[in-house]
C-alpha cells in the first residue's frame, strides 16, 4: 500500500520578486511530486521567474483571480493530496512545508491550514486562520467540485474550501508558523490599492458565505480543529 502523493500548486500575480524562496522550500521537497505555479496574468516576469526555479508553468490570458487560477491547476492534479501555498510568503522553508504536510501525510488529519505569524491578531488568538491561504487537503474534496468554483468570486475560495470541510466533518490540523510572513497588499502595491485589494477580498467573501457566515464557519473549524 502507498502513502499519500501530494502535488503543489502557487497561484501567482505579480509575484516575481518574492516567489524565488517559495519556489526554494517546495521545488525539490521530499514529499512534493510536482510543482505548479499558475500565472494569473502577471506582467512582471512571474512565469518566466517559476521556469527558471524548477517549477511547472499555467498561465492564465488575464488576470481573473486566485479562484479561477487555482481551477486551471486543480484540473492537473492526478495525486491524492494537494498542497496549496500563496506565492509572496517569507521565511518559508521545506521544514516549514513539512510541518503542514506531515499531520496529513500520517493520517493524523484529513487536511491542514497554516496560522502564519503575521496573522491578524484576533486570528493568532482564537488559533485559526480561516482564509489562509496554505492548506493540505485530499484532492477528492474539491475534485468532483471544479464547476462550482466557476460561480464563486475571485476571492471566494478559501470560504468555500471551508464549506467542504465542515460538511466533510473530519478532523482537521491548524500549524502554527510563527516564522512564515504574508506581506501586506499595502506593503505590495502602495497604500489606496492596497486597500482597495483589501476591500474587493472581503466583499468577495461576503458575497461567498454572507456577512455573517465567517462566525458560523469559525466556529465549526474550531470544532474540527479541536479548539
Amino acid at each position: 500500500m502507498t502513502g499519500p502523493r501530494f502535488t503543489c500548486l502557487v497561484p501567482a500575480f505579480n509575484e516575481a520578486e518574492r516567489l524565488p524562496g517559495v519556489l526554494a522550500a517546495v521545488v525539490g521537497h521530499p514529499s512534493v511530486d510536482r510543482v505548479v505555479v499558475i500565472d494569473d496574468g502577471s506582467t512582471d516576469g512571474t512565469g518566466e521567474v517559476a521556469l527558471r526555479h524548477g517549477a511547472e508553468l499555467l498561465r492564465t490570458p488575464c488576470n481573473g483571480g486566485k479562484t479561477h487560477a487555482l481551477r486551471l491547476g486543480l484540473e492537473t492534479v492526478s495525486t491524492s493530496h494537494v498542497v496549496l501555498i500563496d506565492a509572496d510568503l517569507v521565511g518559508l522553508t521545506p521544514g516549514v512545508v513539512s510541518s503542514l504536510i506531515a499531520p496529513v501525510a500520517a493520517g493524523a488529519a484529513y487536511a491542514s491550514v497554516s496560522l502564519r505569524g503575521n496573522a491578524p491578531w484576533v486570528w493568532r488568538r482564537i488559533g485559526i486562520d480561516y482564509i489562509s491561504g496554505e492548506r493540505v487537503l485530499p484532492t477528492a474534496l474539491i475534485a468532483d467540485r471544479l464547476e462550482a468554483l466557476d460561480r464563486l468570486r475571485r476571492f471566494g475560495f478559501e470560504v468555500f474550501l471551508n464549506e467542504l470541510l465542515v460538511e466533510e466533518g473530519r478532523p482537521i490540523r491548524i500549524v502554527r508558523w510563527p516564522e512564515v510572513a504574508s506581506p501586506a497588499k499595502s506593503d505590495k502595491r502602495g497604500l489606496w490599492r492596497g486597500l482597495l485589494a483589501d476591500a474587493g477580498m472581503l466583499v468577495d467573501i461576503a458575497g461567498t458565505i454572507g456577512v455573517t457566515g465567517f462566525v458560523g464557519q469559525i466556529r465549526q473549524l474550531r470544532r474540527l480543529a479541536g479548539a
